[in-house]
């Protein structure tokens, strides 16, 4: 193929090729020429034009294929257009002259379409530089369309539109003739000639005046009688020409008016009119009355009136939006008066009504619902009350009348009601797509919207009343806090007017509606009106006997009521169980006997009142079963039973009662049918097991002897097929935008689809999606449909024996029945065997015998070759699931060889089609295709059936079912790929384009194909490439079809390619297929461009959206307006329009997606480009006065520039990227927003610093960074929390709180002290009051609570009167919370006050807890800072305000906090008891929940315990828990809440508890709620919870009461130890560890303090005389033993233990033999895990103060052990001579030990002294195991440790002579090191020891080491300091003699001095060499000169002595001294002179 790629045919290749291939390398080589063209040189062209014109034109001649002479006319137009265009008209005439031969041979036959499609493609794109040629050309061309069949008319309607689209008005002499041609074809027998015709008509109409004006009529009239008969893609083609004629003839009435003075002027009323007559009275009588519409016979087709619905939308469309808004009323008034009576043919039958309602409800739907934004849709909803009103006067005018007209008037009622669905449908559907934004609409007074719906609620027609209710229903969903408003009002006047039979039935479907909207509101209603509706629905099923006149009508409002309670789940339900369950038990007769005498009384009235209360009971139950699963225990079921086995009697029964009783009975009977198949099917049919044959039989007769003549075909049998296998079935039964109209066409002509008047049942149930309103079908249709399924359920529970009666019985009534009855119960009996096994297949059943299979069989096979495709489909499946039900080879086999056989012999499309999709089907349900032999079959038969090129539908099956097979034979399938793959191709190039479902199926194929090569497709081979080449090839065909499916098949294949081979995918011409079709019309082409986007930009997100921008930047012409917008706001900003435009839930989940993904790859490079969409979507819609009113409280003015753009955006006119954006759409907008917050965060420290952000700008003015846009971030919050939309606001709450999150410690550079975000507080403020007002719904307020808190708790805010203004809101809100439970209002269920509440108290516990822990800071940062000086006092002043402030806010509320917060805890304690406990809890439920919504408040509380336990924990430690409030018992609350209550009678309650009871009790309670929670967090348990859990602890050990607590109770010590155990061991997270540790460090503490405790006062009860026998206290007793589980010294090594080898595991002795350990080499631990080893130091360094002195010797070799191992491990070198924090922990760790009580007690002391001695040998060893890594070790640790030892334990340990020996020469290698700072730190150490007050144990060292001190010294008069280091070793060194010399005796003084001074001089310099000196001398002169100053006055008699004796130090010194007085001089006269310069510069630099 690489051959074909040159600019002149390869001619020498292509001969050598087969047929065949030549075809595909002709396709190749054209497909590179159309890239190469446009890219080369205009002089290379000319130079090769004449060869490459004369390939192009010989290969018309070669008869190419459809899309091969497409590219051919293509290239030969782009050559003639780039190059030289002379032997164009050689060209031309040359195709006149192939179009004129007389040749008619079908192989003639592509020659000449060749010629025409070139024709077409040459005046396209030259047009007018072709002169005057085109009129012969034209002629001849419609000259051959008079006997052209189907496909060549196809093409010359394309080439035509072609033409005419190049020469534009230069071919207006044509116009007439084209016209002319064009009508005849639009009427064609072939579908595809009719979309080309107006295709063509609509080109035409660009230029061609007349079609608009004069011959409109005739125009209208011709598309009408297209739509005849018509298909999907003809409506389509047709309503688009349609419509856009209409908006043409409309708009340009203006510029032909005053040319033509015959033109009539056309109106918007003209127009409707036109449109009005097709759609009422089709294509027959057009204009005027003909024969057959006078006597009244005809209908108006069905097709026709679809494709007019169809051309209203276009029609409208095309004007837009702001003309419909405009012309709203009018167009309103028509559209509804299409179902008015003033057209009663339109609606003379219940189906015909029902059709044209769809309609209506269509086009109001697309253009209302699609076109106009959320003002325009508010406005036209008061509209459509205006007109909701008219009707309801005239029904009133009617109904009052009482004179001679009442006739007319009845029938005025019933035709009003069309229009009020209509518009009531319109209504609900528009404020339910509003939501919450519809809030202004309904609170108009003037527009009266609830009392319009309201009012027509007693409409006397059924169906109005219905739609009334349901229209409440959709208001009730879109804005929660109405429902229980509604509810009250209807109930009210449900009771009020119960005599009124409208009234029941109107408003008990009203409130049925109305429950069945609860679920979708996420607040509920308050849980008692569940106990109201109860009530009013058994009073009216009790006093339904009272009057007969509405005993039917309350009957059946009393069970709907019932059963649309029962949606409101178990929590509501389980209290109203046993009175529905007795209402059930009464409804049936209670015997058989009964059942008889019921029959032989009664009338038919009295009968239809039974049967439909019946009817209602077991919907009720039905509704019980499916809603409230949970409730159905064993002891339900068994009270559910009872009345089964007579409901099934009265069923056997119903026909003889029909019979005796008459035919009225038979709508209630068959409703009584269908009610109780649906119970039975949710039943377990184990419950019912003695009714199964009785009801089977039934099930039988209903399925073979149906009621109705109706197929049903298309609604019972596409839920039994497989949706693969639906797509063979053409656009009808796909989801396409025209789903809702189009649907009515499938269903036959005797009925139009569902309606709710059907079954009013409906109207609580959740709605199918995407449905608007729900539509049950007619009882006849529903109750087949209920058969089937029940028979599939019964069947497959059946004995095997009863199965084979059954199927008999079921094929002989097939053979018995005739023609049309026939195939209604072959359809039925396929359906209901088929849903039996797919039963069985579900529960792994079995069929049975060989007999049973035989019947199976014979069934299926009957079906297979039915006439109706889709039960060949059904069947095909049915046969699938045959064999995975009987699952057994040689059966499969055996089937296979059924459809073989018949695939071989016959020649009927029927079965040939039926056979070969059931050879594709049959191993669906088998796991795949095993044998390569039934394979290879399968393939050989495929191949033949699918090149039948005389008919397209077995092409089609064939292909198909080859496509499924490819798919399960999997890697099998390798083999068959190559022939496989170049039998599609062909397929592709030669089949015509008409067939497009042969095209479909070959793409399904073709990916199929793709998958199963799966990532061979990257590999490099020839094979692979050429495969490759193939997939791309049938790709680029199926691409250029002109059916949409096929592209979008196309573009799925591409999507497949790119997932396996994504480099040999040229990504630009895919990006730029998908972003043409983005907006295609058809809605499956729109989902395969989004699938594919998605796909694409998870991998190459800015390559796909650069390719976007740039390929609308260079293609002019065909994108569609939607693209324009590319080049604006980029492929991102066009998916978000497409995102609010588009209807559809699958679509728009994939359009989120991929702008997700694209916003994770690009949103930090793209920042201001993502920031702007985002803006400009939620400021599209926002009210612009509120932004700008808050703009001018803004204090800096910098923001105001860019401010004032968005402000202005909207209101001049220019081009705005979204008009009013959906409310979904700006949510998502602001989830963007969080969303890029969150990448930024990922993407570095810059975007949160305003400086590294300006420097980062400096440096590349590219770069963008977040907190420069923080503006933006904050107006775009602040925009969307306070919009209309609930959801909106929520986003925008949440989007603010991220902000404050992220952006509250960023400073602000040009105020430093002050943070970024305080110049905002005026827009958070704003933002956050209007979520507190009162009519707020409460999860709203409870979002702003958190972000109030969040904001507060920031510190952003310093000054104390700013923050005033967001305290005040949780100031209010604690208001309402005080007022209890009973003050809630009743508008939303009671767990919503509970959130609201509990949101409340949780934000103020986190302002509480930040203000407490900053208070905390300052007292430290205050000490520290007196530790320091006081110079500091002023600015220490500043920052205490502030935050002892926020305290002092908080503290004015914290009486009434603290006991809600415990209040609230208690609570808490009880929702988490166990079940077990259930029977305890307070009946009347806790303080903020009730009983009854006890599960929904749990969430509630588990959000926000934690913080509220912190707080409360820090509350009661902050008052010490000494504070028990006098008036404990009478709180304001509505119930004391104090947690003495919990649990307890009031009986038995003492009357007030002393203030110790009450301590002991909130104690536990804290500590019950902690352990509770910290035993067993959930795995998603929030880390803050925990930490806040732990904090709490903490907080509860910080003061002493608690502490006394659990000292005293050792139980719970181990405990909580086994518990924070048990946590450590399971959070890997450094905090949660580090927090737990300080836990155990209290505790451990507070077992101190008791231990001290009980040894202070044994102490003193004894007296101090009988010391010896004092028992000993702690652990360990006398005996040393410690019990594990019961010890708290082990529990915690336990725990020091587990902490200290997950961070160094060398520590486990099991691990240290081991080889992996041992090699030695030092890990350096992260900061987080020196923290935590350091902390476990610190508490093993405690034990032993809580154990006896035997105990502690039994732990004291563990605890040595670990910590000198903590050294050994870690002391390593840094570079900076600082010390590890784990060896710092250590050594502190170490000297704590060794100077513990315990090595002194004489019971421990000699085992202590052993121990010691054996870890100071330990840690000497260190140093010798380390000899050979000698470089890493630290000596300076080690020598610590000795020194530790050598300073802290009794002299016994150190002066063992070795013992000493060996340390003393440690510190002699380590003096003679070359490291300065290890010799600075070995003098400090050895200071320390010399200066140890015991003799024996410093003497050895000072005689060992001073010597070599001194010496050192006097070495450096030679050497001078270079650095500072090396001069504090000699100040250090200095600094050790001199102490020496104060510790020496007297005797021995004089020598040391002599020694020491001699040094000290010589380091003195004279006033010379002082100037010119380096630092470190001249400081080494200072020191030397200071400390002479001392020695001398102490030594004088040595020191003058020595100065005698040596007159050079004398000189020296003196100069020294004279020099130093001099200085000083110099100093206090600058100091006197300017005495305030310094302060000031010192400001300067701290400022600095």
């Amino acid at each position: 193929m690489e051959l074909a790629h040159s600019l002149l045919l390869n001619e020498e290749a292509y001969n050598q090729l087969g047929e065949f291939q030549k075809a595909e390398f002709i396709f190749e080589w054209l497909q590179f020429l159309e890239k190469l063209l446009p890219v080369t040189s205009r002089a290379d062209i000319r130079e090769n034009q004449k060869i490459l014109v004369e390939q192009l034109t010989s290969l018309l001649n070669n008869s190419p294929g459809p899309p091969t002479r497409r590219l051919v006319a293509k290239n030969l137009a782009v050559l003639y257009s780039t190059g030289d265009t002379f032997s164009v008209y050689q060209t031309i005439d040359k195709c006149n002259e192939l179009i004129r031969s007389k040749d008619d041979s079908p192989s003639y036959l592509p020659t000449k379409l060749a010629a025409v499609v070139c024709l077409g493609y040459l005046y396209k794109k030259l047009g007018r530089i072709l002169g005057n040629s085109f009129t012969d050309t034209v002629g001849n061309v419609l000259k051959a369309m008079k006997n052209a069949e189907s496909q060549g008319r196809y093409e010359i309607m394309l080439s035509l539109q072609n033409i005419l689209n190049g020469l534009g008005a230069a071919a207006i002499p044509c116009h007439r003739d084209i016209y002319k041609a064009a009508r005849s074809c639009l009427t064609d027998r072939s579908m595809a000639v009719r979309c080309a015709a107006a295709k063509c008509l609509l080109e035409l109409q660009n230029e061609a005046v007349f079609m608009w004006s004069t011959d409109l009529d005739s125009v209208v009239t011709l598309c009408f009688k297209s739509f005849e008969g018509s298909n999907y893609d003809v409506r389509l083609a047709v309503s688009k020409l349609l419509g856009t004629v209409l908006a043409r003839a409309l708009t340009s009435k203006q510029t032909t008016a005053s040319t033509r003075h015959n033109f009539r002027r056309i109106s918007l009323e003209d127009v409707m009119e036109l449109l009005g007559t097709g759609f009422l009275r089709g294509s027959c009588g057009f204009l005027r009355a003909s024969g057959d519409m006078l006597k009244g016979t005809s209908s108006v087709s069905r097709d026709v009136r679809v494709g007019v619905t169809q051309a209203y939308v276009v029609f409208v469309s095309t004007l837009g939006a702001r003309w419909l808004e405009r012309n709203f009323s009018a167009f309103l008034s028509h559209i509804l008066d299409l179902v008015s009576q003033s057209h009663p043919k339109a609606v003379q039958s219940q189906t015909d009504a029902i059709g044209c309602r769809r309609c209506v409800s269509f086009i109001l739907r697309a253009t209302v619902g699609g076109l106009l934004g959320e003002k325009a849709q508010i406005a036209a909803a008061k509209e459509i009350c205006q007109a909701i009103w008219k009707l309801k006067k005239v029904v009133d005018a009617a109904m009052s009348d009482s004179n001679l007209e009442t006739r007319t008037s009845a029938t005025d009622v019933t035709a009003s009601q069309h229009v009020l669905v209509c518009a009531l449908q319109e209504l609900g559907s528009l404020i339910h797509g509003l939501g919450t934004t519809a809030a202004p609409l309904l609170q108009d007074s003037s527009a009266g919207v609830l009392e319009a719906v309201i009012s027509v609620i007693l409409h006397p027609s059924i169906s109005v009343r219905l739609t009334a209710a349901w229209c409440l229903r959709c208001i009730a969903v879109a804005l929660p806090s109405y429902v229980s408003l509604l509810l009250d009002r209807c109930l009210e006047r449900l009771s009020a007017l119960k005599s009124s039979p409208e009234s029941v039935t109107g408003y008990s479907f009203a409130v049925a509606a109305l429950l069945g909207a609860v679920k979708h509101s996420p607040l509920g209603i308050p849980h008692g009106k569940g106990k109201v509706i109860m009530a009013v629905a058994e009073d009216l099923l009790c006093s339904a006997a009272q009057n007969s006149r509405i005993s039917l009508q309350r009957t059946q409002a009393g069970w709907l009521l019932i059963a649309a309670l029962m949606t409101l789940g178990p929590a509501v339900v389980q209290h109203h169980l046993p009175r529905m369950l007795l209402l059930w038990k009464c409804i049936f007769p209670l015997s058989p006997k009964d059942l008889e005498t019921e029959k032989t009384r009664g009338d038919s009235f009295t009968w239809q009142v039974t049967l439909e209360g019946r009817a209602g009971a077991l919907c009720a139950i039905k509704s019980f079963v499916s809603h409230c699963a949970g409730l159905l225990t064993d002891e339900v079921v068994q009270r559910l039973l009872p009345p089964l086995p007579s409901a099934v009697d009265l069923l056997t029964q119903l026909s003889s009662i029909c019979k005796s009783y008459g035919n009225s009975l038979k709508t209630s009977s068959t409703v009584y049918r269908h009610k109780l198949y649906e119970l039975l099917a949710v039943l377990p049919p184990k419950t019912y097991e003695g009714s199964f044959c009785a009801v089977l039989k039934e099930l039988v007769a209903d399925l073979t002897v149906p009621d109705s003549q109706i197929d049903t075909s298309t609604f019972l049998l596409p839920p039994l097929c497989h949706e693969n296998d639906l797509l063979l079935l053409g656009p009808l039964l796909q989801d396409t935008d025209h789903r809702f109209i189009e649907e009515q066409l499938l269903l036959g002509n005797s009925i139009a689809g569902g309606s709710l008047e059907y079954d009013p049942y409906a109207i609580y149930e959740k709605v199918a999606k995407g449905d608007s309103v729900p539509k049950p079908l007619p009882p006849v249709l529903s109750v087949i449909s209920a058969a089937t399924h029940l028979f599939g359920v019964i069947f497959s529970h059946v004995a095997e024996s009863h199965r084979l009666q059954v199927l008999e019985q079921l094929l002989n009534s097939i053979k018995q029945t005739k023609g049309s009855r026939q195939q209604i119960v072959q359809l039925n009996v396929v359906s209901a065997f088929s849903s039996s096994l797919k039963h069985l297949a579900n529960c792994r059943g079995n069929l049975g015998p060989e007999e049973v299979r035989k019947s199976a069989l014979t069934l299926v096979m009957g079906a297979l070759e039915s006439n109706n495709p889709l039960l060949r489909c059904a069947a095909a499946e049915c046969l699938a699931r045959l064999a995975q039900v009987v699952s057994d080879s040689a059966f499969t086999a055996g089937l296979a060889q059924v459809s073989f056989d018949k695939l071989k012999s016959a020649r009927d499309v029927v079965s040939r089609t039926g056979h070969s999709l059931a050879l594709g089907c049959l191993y669906r349900y088998l796991g795949g295709i095993g044998s390569t032999q039934h394979l290879n079959a399968c393939v050989g038969i495929l191949y033949t059936l699918s090149q039948d090129n005389t008919s397209p539908d077995v092409q089609a099956w064939a292909l198909h079912s080859l496509s499924l097979i490819v798919d399960l034979a999997g890697p099998l399938y390798h083999v068959h790929v190559e022939p496989t793959l170049s039998l599609v191709l062909m397929l592709l190039l030669t089949v015509p384009p008409a067939y497009a479902e042969v095209h479909q199926s070959l793409g399904r194929c073709l990916n199929a194909l793709i998958t199963t090569l799966g990532p061979e497709l990257q590999g490099s081979s020839a094979t692979v490439s050429a495969l490759r080449t193939s997939c791309l090839l049938g790709c680029a065909v199926m691409q250029d079809h002109p059916d949409c499916l096929v592209q979008a098949q196309a573009i799925s294949c591409l999507q497949q390619l790119h997932m396996f081979a994504p480099r040999h995918v040229n990504l630009s011409s895919l990006v730029s297929c998908l972003c043409v079709n983005l907006c295609s019309s058809y809605l499956l082409l729109r989902r395969a461009v989004v699938a594919c986007l998605r796909q694409l930009v998870q991998r190459e997100a800015a390559e796909v959206s650069e390719y976007a921008v740039a390929l609308v930047k260079e293609s002019r012409e065909d994108f569609t307006p939607a693209d324009v917008n590319i080049r604006e706001i980029g492929l991102e900003g066009a998916l978000l329009g497409l995102l609010d435009k588009e209807l559809d839930q699958r679509l728009c989940q994939d359009i989120k997606e991929t702008l997700t993904h694209m916003l994770t790859s690009m949103a930090v490079e793209k920042l201001s480009f993502w920031l702007k969409l985002c803006k400009d979507v939620l400021a599209a819609s926002a009210d612009f006065n509120t932004v700008a009113s808050i703009d001018t409280t803004q204090e800096e003015e910098t923001a105001k520039g860019d401010d004032a753009s968005v402000l202005t955006s909207d209101s001049d006119e220019r081009f705005h990227p979204f008009s009013n954006p959906r409310w979904s759409t700006r949510v998502f907008a602001a989830e963007c927003v969080c969303k890029i917050i969150s990448q930024c965060e990922n993407a570095g420290s810059a975007h949160f610093d305003v400086t590294l952000a300006q420097e980062g700008k400096q440096r590349d003015s590219r770069d963008d960074f977040l907190v420069l846009h923080l503006a933006d971030l904050i107006r775009m919050a602040f925009m969307a929390a306070t919009d209309h939309s609930d959801q909106l606001r929520l986003s925008g709450l949440q989007t603010l709180l991220i902000i404050v999150r992220k952006f509250a410690s960023v400073p602000e550079p040009e105020f430093p002290g002050h943070v970024i975000l305080e110049q905002y507080q005026a827009n958070v403020g704003a933002a956050l009051r209007p979520a507190f007002a009162p009519e707020t719904p409460p999860d709203v307020t409870a979002k702003a609570c958190q972000v109030c808190s969040a904001w507060i708790a920031s510190g952003v805010v310093s000054d104390i009167n700013d923050l005033r203004r967001v305290h005040q809101l949780l100031v209010s809100s604690l208001v309402k919370v005080q007022a209890g439970k009973e003050a809630q209002s009743q508008q939303y269920n009671e767990s919503t006050s509970t959130m609201e509440i509990l949101a409340v108290l949780k934000a103020w516990a986190e302002v509480y807890i930040v203000a407490v822990e900053k208070q905390k800071k300052q007292s430290d940062a205050h000490n520290h800072c007196l530790k320091i000086a006081n110079s500091a006092e002023e600015n220490y002043r500043d920052l205490t305000s502030s935050t002892s402030g926020l305290l002092d806010l908080v503290q004015a509320d914290l009486g009434t906090l603290s006991k809600l917060w415990l209040a609230a805890l208690q609570d808490f304690a009880l929702l988490t008891l166990p079940s077990e406990y259930a029977s305890q809890l307070p009946a009347e439920g806790g303080t903020f929940y009730t009983a009854e919504t006890i599960e929904n408040a749990r969430p509630h509380y588990y959000n926000s315990w934690a913080l509220i336990l912190y707080a409360t924990a820090l509350w009661l430690t902050s008052t010490g828990f000494i504070v028990v409030d006098p008036d404990e018992g009478v709180i304001n609350l509505s119930r004391p809440v104090t947690p003495t209550t919990m649990c307890q009678d009031s009986s038995t309650r003492p009357l007030v508890k002393s203030p110790e009871d009450v301590n002991t009790d909130r104690f536990h309670l804290i500590l019950g709620v902690s352990v509770e929670f910290l035993c067993s967090p959930r795995s998603d348990a929030a880390m803050e919870n925990i930490i806040a859990c732990l904090r709490a602890l903490q907080a509860l050990f910080d003061v002493p009461w608690p502490r006394s607590k659990i000292g005293g109770d050792q139980e719970l010590g181990v405990e909580l130890l086994n518990v924070l155990h048990r946590l450590i061991l399971t959070r890997e997270s450094p905090d949660i560890q580090l927090a737990a540790l300080e836990v155990v460090r209290l505790i451990l503490f507070a077992a101190q303090e008791h231990v001290k405790e009980k040894r202070r006062s044994a102490e003193v009860d004894d007296g101090a005389a009988e010391k010896e026998t004092l028992p000993e206290f702690g652990e360990g007793k006398d005996t040393g033993g410690l019990v594990p589980g019961k010890s708290l010294v082990f529990a915690t090594l336990e725990l020091c233990v587990c902490i200290l080898v997950r961070q160094l595991p060398q520590l486990n002795p099991k691990l240290t033999c081991s080889p992996a350990v041992q090699s030695g080499k030092h890990l350096l631990l992260s900061e987080d895990g020196s923290r935590l080893v350091a902390a476990a130091l610190v508490i093993l360094s405690d034990v032993p103060a809580i154990c006896s002195p035997e105990g502690s010797v039994s732990v004291l070799p563990t605890i040595l052990y670990l910590i000198i191992g903590v050294l050994r491990e870690t002391a390593v070198k840094l570079q900076d001579g600082q010390l590890p924090l784990t060896v710092a922990a250590s050594l502190q760790a170490l000297k704590g030990l060794l100077s513990s009580p315990m090595a002194r007690a004489e019971k421990s002391r000699t085992a202590w002294t052993d121990l010691l001695c054996s870890a100071l040998v330990t840690v000497l060893d260190c140093w010798d195991q380390a000899d050979g890594l000698l470089q890493e070790l630290d000596e300076v640790s080690l020598l610590t440790a000795i020194t530790v030892f050598v300073m802290s334990t009794s002299p016994e340990v150190t002066t063992i002579e070795c013992l000493q020996k060996r340390c003393i020469e440690k510190f002699k290698i380590t003096l003679d090191s070359k490291d300065p700072l290890v010799q600075h730190k070995c003098y400090q150490l050895l200071h320390s020891i010399f200066q140890h007050p015991n003799k024996t144990v410093s003497y050895p060292y000072i005689r060992s080491l001073a010597p070599s001190i001194v010496g050192k010294l006097q070495e450096t008069e030679k050497a001078k300091p270079e650095n500072a280091a090396e001069l504090q070793v000699i100040q250090e060194g200095i600094k050790v003699v001199t102490a020496l010399t104060a510790a020496a005796e007297e005797e021995h003084r004089a020598p040391l001095v002599a020694c020491l001074l001699p040094i000290l001089i010589s380091f003195l310099l004279d006033e010379n060499a002082l100037v010119s000196a380096t630092n470190s001398a001249k400081n080494l002169h200072e020191f030397a000169l200071q400390n002479l100053m001392q020695i001398g006055p102490q030594y004088s008699s040595v020191f003058k002595k020595l100065i005698a004796s040596s007159p050079t130090m004398k000189a020296r010194l003196e100069s020294a001294v004279k020099g130093n007085q001099e200085s000083i001089k110099v100093k206090t006269a600058k100091h006197a002179k300017n005495p305030g310069k310094t302060s000031s510069i010192q400001l300067k630099t701290n400022f600095l």
